[in-house]
Order: structure tokens, then C-alpha cells, then sequence
């Protein structure tokens, strides 16, 4: 704050209207709404300020993002705050523009250079933070407020303005920040410092992190040395451990984006990626989930599961304390940890005893035991699910396969088989679509034909679940039996489910006839050219594509399906016409049609969202063979983005191998696996290739794909990416050894 400015309402409401709101841009589109909110924001209704500040941090600053208004909106902010209203939370806000921005370009400027000139128009971000910096001033003067949590605003939001701000703003925070006499200010002066000045700033942090400092003070110079890259060393190993449990240290923070410390401690030394720094990070956790205080193990439980996300060793390392701590929980499992054991996989072999004793409590605790078991132990996993898998909600969704994406990973069990069986039997229709029992048992393939005469009896209540089911399920002795039952069924009630009982007759016996009425029926609703995307469209297309060419009767029905030509289509209008192509191919063996559908969707990759429907249309161009070399130019364009590279290679390997330099797309798909982009997709590729005809340094790469200790899987559904990177290790493991 400024002492002494007089806000003069009139004259900034008279500045506020002068500007042409409506033609710059927020999160919502027009930005005609903020200056009713500023004038809110700057009155003296107190409910009406708190719905402004609200309105404007969910459209100038949208979930850390800036926009064009963003900018426009930092000068009457800052008059704002200058003036004594509502400092904190307006100086909040400006820093987090602030944060949201970047450093301007030295060649760009607000306004598009003159004609001929190199200077272009900055970045909306750019905008942002020189719009911040210029009302630096500002934030410095409130860093010297008479209020404490002015000057802790306002040394956070100085924190934000970066290189272009950090020129004047160092010397200022620093000169704070050798008087400050509050710890949570000193905490943030030092954490601004730290980032506008990382080098000057490490010796102030490293003199900090002692038991002389307050303790709030003290964590901040903790991560400050963290973040600046200082070895990480046993005190402040010792300050951490003293600091235990470190959340409520940081809760008054402004730094909401790190209010975890420990665990944006421990991802700051394992994103540096060495022995020394993951050991560190280890032996943190290792201590933290043996401690005496709850809160403690409940911290360091968390961090440990996200460590086990990133590092390969962690499961191993790290299962000793796990175990410990959920020993010290006793059968509430407070921290978490009992579910924890769960991401160690096969680590966890040491606590199946914990674990199976805890499966046998009543409730939540017993059904989270077993939930982790299934993934320690799979086999007595099943065998303690088989005593009543109504009553282990969890546990029976993650032996059927855990979110969705995951497989199965139970195997079958003769008494859970038994007990599923008796579940399906006691069926009522109407109640709950029983779709992981139906992935299970589906998962079992003939091992599980015992549940034949179960899945017959429940099919006229889940009549488009269950046929697939039976499908996978049946065994030779039984066909007729189960294609008896799905021949009646296509020809009696709705559509949708004659069609899923014909489908899955002719998956099982290659019996077409009730499948081909369908499918002209299903497809007839678009004769007259293409309307739009129907999710029963491709469906129809699909099976006609399986039946192949004894469904030449539905190429003119096909063809009517298709979307006009050059006109605007969504990805599921796009999915609709690579289906449709894809089945004229496999019915007709010609590519007259597929050709150009192909390519129209392969030269428009502009769209959002667009990466899976490009993958299934390079997929597509790949199963026509050499007719498809007209799409090379547009699959070789594909080459070049990580997530389309391998689809795009073997598409092209199909259509034209001699266009493709071994080599360099082995050092593509290379890129694309290590990235983490499309790892699976891209190993596959390889072998299919022959990793046999790699170069020493592609193979060398392929092996460190297998051998690092950071993950190549790093995304996935909680839980998930454990496994699958195990997945893939052993899939790399295995094209290394030629196997």
C-alpha cells in the first residue's frame, strides 16, 4: 500500500468505462464482464467484493491461466490495493497474474511492431507479468506495511514478477528481509528470493535451515536449498525429521501450489535423478513412516506412494516402513499405509501375512486390506475374495481389473469362480449391470465355462452385457448349447440387444445370417449421406468389417453412411468414417473408397483431441496394404509428434517400407518411448521392425528403457502406473533378449 493515495471513485470508474472491454478476451470469451466486477471488488458491499473476486479469479485468472483482460485488468488492481482495500486478497491476485505470466520476449512489445519490422505482438503471458512489473513499486512499498499479512502478500506476489521484475525487486525483498521479525513473512521473503535469485539466494537459505531459525523459516530455507540445487545434506535430513509433520507449517503459506512439503521436497531431489539424491529421499521417508506421530506417517504415506510412481526402486526400498507404519496404525489404518502396500507389487511379498490377517476385519479396513493383497498376492488374494465378494467392494474391483483401463489381475480361483457364480444366480433384473464380474469372468476365458448354465440363465436380464461373456467363456463341448441361446435371442426385443446376441453368434460360430439384417437396419437411419456421428453407425461398420465379404449386400449402406466430403466434422464423426472405410476394405478388398476417407482425416490434425482419432485412422491406412501409398506424404507428416509416432511408422512400413530410413524412425520411436508419450506403442513398433537391425546406440537406449530407475510410464489412473510400467519393463526386457 501507498500511504496517502486518495482513491478517487469517480475518476476510476471514469477510466474503468473508458476502456473497450467487450473486444479483449477472458476465460469466457468477452471480457464486458470485469469492470462490473472491479467496481465490486473496490466498493464498500463486502458480499458483493467476495462474489467480484471470486467472478474475476475464475475468468482473468482461470485455474493459473492469464488472458488478454488479465493484463488489462493488473493497473486498476493495483489502484485498488493501493488504496487500502481489500490488500491482501487483490495483492493475492496480482501475484498470481504474476505467476501465470512469463517473462517478456526482449523482441516482442505490447503493440505489433511497424511494417517490415521483427518486432511481433507478446504473448497474452507476457503481457501479464510486464504489466505486473510495472506496478512493482507497489508491491515493494506493501512489503514494508504496518501488516503482517500485507507484507507477506506482497512478498509472494514479488516473488512471481522473474527475470524482468527480479532486478529490482532483489535488493528490496533482501533489505526486508534482514529487519523482518515475523516468521511467516521471513518464510516468504526468503522463498521469493530464492526464486528471482537461486544462486545469490542459496547461502541465506543454507545459513537458515539450523534449530536457531523458527521453524516456519526454517522449512522454507529447507526447500529454498532444495530448489536451488544445494547437495542435500544430513542437516537437512535432521531439519526435516525435527520439523515432522511439516503441513501445518506451511498452511498459512500463500504458496498454495506447494503446501505439501515434504512431498514437493522429495519430487524437487528426484527430479535431479541420481543415486545420491533418490537415496536422500529414501532415507527421508524411510524415518518419517517409522515416527511416533500420526500426522507424521500420514505425510510421509502419501509422498511414498508418489515416490513409488517415479522410482523404480522405491517399491523395494521403501516396504520395510511401509509396513511398520501400517503395523503402528493398527487396524484403522489412519495413515493409509495398510492401502499403500498395495503400489509395492510383488515388494510387497513381506506384509501378505499383515495383509491377509487385516483382509479378515469387518468394514472398510478389511476390504482395503485385501484390495492391496490383490496386487501383492494375487492368488491368496482370490482365494480370501471367494469368502464373500459382496462384502469387499474394493477388493473385487481391483481383482476385476482396478480402474478402468487396468486388467485383470486375479486368476481364477475354483472358489471364487463358485462364488460368483452364485452371485449371478442371485441376480434380480434391474439391479446393477454387473460389469466386473463380467470382466473377470471374461478374463478366465474357458477356464470359466463352469458358469455357463449361470450366465444362460441371466442373459435375458443383462442382454447386452452377457453375450460377450458367453463368447469368451464357452468351451467346445457347450457351442451349441450357448449358440441355441443367442440365435433366439436375435430375434426377439429392442435392437440393440438383437444385435449384441447376433454379433456375438457369429463371433462364436461364423453364422452371419441373423448379423446381416441387422446391420442394413442399423445403417439404413443414414442412407442420404452423412448426418453426423452415430455411435451405431460404427458399430454396424465394425461387424460388417468382421463379417468381411459376405456382407457385400451392405456396401451401398456403407457408402450412404459416410460424412460429405470436405465438409467440417468432430473427431466422432471422423471415428464414424474410418470405421466405414475400414469395413468397405475387408468387404469389398478394394481401397477406392478407404483412400480418400483416410486422407481427409489424416490432413486435418488441427482439432482438439485429436491424437486417438488419428491413431485408429493410421491404424486403418496401415491394414490396406501398398494400395494406401497415396497417405504417405500425410503418415510421414505424423512422424514428427511423439504421440502419433509409432502408428504413423508401422502405417507406413505397411504402405510404403521403401519411403521409411530405419534408422531415424528408430530414433523416433525412441524419443516417443522415453518421453513417456506412447511407450507401449512404440516398443511394439520396434520389435515389429526387428530390434535385431538396431544401431549400438538405439539398443543401448532401448536397454536404459528397461534398466533406468525413473519410470517410462508416468501417467495413469491412481494406481495404474505401477503396473503398467512393470508391464512394459518386462515387454523391453524381452525385445532386448530377442524373445
Amino acid at each position: 500500500m501507498i500511504d496517502g493515495m486518495d482513491f478517487d471513485r469517480a475518476l476510476f470508474h471514469a477510466e474503468l468505462d473508458a476502456r473497450p472491454w467487450a473486444s479483449y478476451t477472458h476465460a469466457y470469451g468477452s471480457a464486458e464482464d470485469v469492470p462490473g466486477c472491479l467496481r465490486a471488488l473496490a466498493g464498500d458491499d463486502g458480499a458483493a467484493a467476495e462474489e467480484a473476486l471470486s467472478e474475476l479469479y475464475g475468468s482473468i485468472l482461470h485455474q493459473g491461466s492469464v488472458y488478454e483482460a488479465s493484463a488489462k485488468a493488473v493497473p486498476f488492481l493495483a489502484r485498488i490495493a493501493a488504496a487500502g482495500i481489500r490488500t491482501v486478497d487483490v495483492l493475492l491476485l496480482i501475484g498470481g497474474i504474476a505467476e501465470g505470466g512469463t517473462d517478456p520476449d526482449p523482441g516482442a512489445g505490447p503493440e505489433p511492431g511497424p511494417a517490415g519490422s521483427e518486432a511481433v505482438r507478446e504473448s497474452d503471458e507476457a503481457a501479464c507479468r510486464r504489466a505486473v512489473v510495472a506496478h512493482l513499486p507497489l508491491l515493494l512499498a506493501s512489503v514494508e506495511h504496518e501488516d503482517r499479512a500485507v507484507r507477506q502478500a506482497a512478498a509472494w506476489a514479488a516473488g512471481w514478477t522473474g527475470t524482468a521484475g527480479a532486478a529490482l525487486a532483489v535488493p528490496a525483498l533482501r533489505d526486508r528481509a534482514a529487519i523482518e521479525t515475523d516468521p511467516l513473512v521471513r518464510a516468504e521473503l526468503l522463498t521469493s528470493l530464492a526464486e528471482l535469485d537461486p544462486e545469490g539466494t542459496a547461502p541465506a537459505a543454507a545459513g537458515a535451515i539450523g534449530p536457531d531459525s523458527p521453524p516456519e523459516l526454517r522449512l522454507a530455507a529447507v526447500m529454498a536449498c532444495a530448489d536451488t540445487g544445494l547437495p542435500w545434506t544430513r542437516a537437512h535430513h535432521e531439519a526435516v525429521l525435527d520439523l515432522l509433520p511439516l503441513d501445518r507449517l506451511a498452511a498459512d503459506r500463500y504458496d498454495h501450489s506447494r503446501n505439501e512439503p515434504l512431498h514437493d521436497i522429495s519430487l524437487t531431489l528426484l527430479d535431479r535423478d541420481t543415486e545420491t539424491d533418490r537415496e536422500a529421499v529414501f532415507a527421508l521417508l524411510d524415518a518419517a513412516l517409522r515416527s511416533d506421530d500420526p500426522e507424521a506417517r500420514t505425510e510421509a504415506v502419501w509422498v511414498a506412494m508418489t515416490a513409488c510412481e517415479i522410482s523404480r526402486s522405491a517399491p523395494a526400498r521403501l516396504a520395510p516402513a511401509l509396513i511398520s507404519a501400517a503395523k503402528a496404525d493398527g487396524s484403522d489404518d489412519a495413515s493409509g499405509a495398510l492401502s499403500a502396500l498395495g503400489r509395492l507389487g510383488p515388494c510387497g511379498a513381506p506384509a501378505v501375512d499383515l495383509l491377509a490377517a487385516r483382509a479378515a476385519d469387518d468394514g472398510d479396513t478389511g476390504d482395503r486390506a485385501l484390495e492391496a493383497l490383490v496386487t501383492v498376492d494375487p492368488v491368496r488374494a482370490a482365494s480370501l475374495l471367494a469368502r464373500d465378494p459382496g462384502r469387499r467392494p474394493r477388493a473385487f474391483q481391483a481383482a476385476a481389473g482396478g480402474p478402468v483401463g487396468s486388467l485383470p489381475v486375479v486368476p481364477c480361483d475354483p472358489g471364487l469362480l463358485s462364488a460368483l457364480r452364485r452371485r449371478l444366480a442371485s441376480m434380480e433384473p434391474g439391479g446393477a449391470t454387473p460389469f466386473r464380474l463380467a470382466a473377470l469372468l471374461t478374463s478366465w476365458g474357458p477356464d470359466a465355462s463352469a458358469a455357463v448354465p449361470e450366465l444362460l440363465a441371466a442373459l435375458p436380464a443383462y442382454p447386452r452385457l452377457l453375450p460377450k461373456v458367453l463368447v469368451a467363456v464357452c468351451p467346445p463341448g457347450r457351442r451349441a448349447e450357448v449358440a441355441d441361446a443367442l440365435r433366439a435371442r436375435t430375434g426377439t426385443g429392442p435392437a440393440d440387444e438383437r444385435f449384441e446376441a447376433a454379433r456375438a453368434l457369429h463371433e462364436l460360430t461364423g453364422d452371419h445370417g441373423p448379423l446381416l439384417p441387422l446391420l442394413a437396419e442399423r445403417l439404413a437411419g443414414s442412407a442420404g449421406g452423412g448426418g453426423g456421428s452415430d455411435e451405431l453407425i460404427r458399430e454396424a461398420a465394425e461387424a460388417g468389417a468382421a463379417v468381411g465379404p459376405a456382407a457385400a449386400s451392405l456396401v451401398p449402406a456403407l457408402r450412404a453412411a459416410l460424412n460429405s466430403p470436405g465438409g467440417e466434422r468432430n473427431n466422432p464423426q471422423m471415428d464414424d468414417d474410418i470405421a466405414v472405410a475400414v469395413a468397405l476394405h475387408r468387404i469389398t478388398g478394394e481401397v477406392a473408397d478407404a483412400v480418400p476417407v483416410l486422407a481427409g482425416v489424416l490432413g486435418d490434425r488441427g482439432g482438439l483431441w485429436r491424437r486417438w482419432t488419428l491413431v485408429r485412422a493410421a491404424e486403418a491406412a496401415g491394414g490396406l496394404g501398398p494400395g494406401a501409398r497415396p497417405l504417405a506424404p500425410a503418415l510421414k507428416a505424423l512422424l514428427a509428434d511423439p504421440q502419433q509416432t509409432p502408428t504413423a511408422a508401422l502405417a507406413l512400413h505397411a504402405v510404403a517400407p521403401d519411403e521409411l530410413d530405419a534408422g531415424h524412425v528408430a530414433g523416433l520411436l525412441l524419443d516417443a518411448a522415453e518421453a513417456g508419450t506412447a511407450p507401449f506403442e512404440a516398443v511394439d513398433a520396434l520389435v515389429a521392425f526387428g530390434t535385431e537391425t538396431l544401431s549400438g546406440q538405439h539398443r543401448a537406449r532401448l536397454t536404459a528403457l528397461a534398466e533406468r530407475d525413473r519410470r517410462v510410464v508416468r501417467t495413469g489412473l491412481d494406481g495404474t502406473v505401477e503396473i503398467a510400467d512393470e508391464r512394459l519393463r518386462a515387454r523391453v526386457r524381452a525385445a532386448v533378449g530377442g524373445e
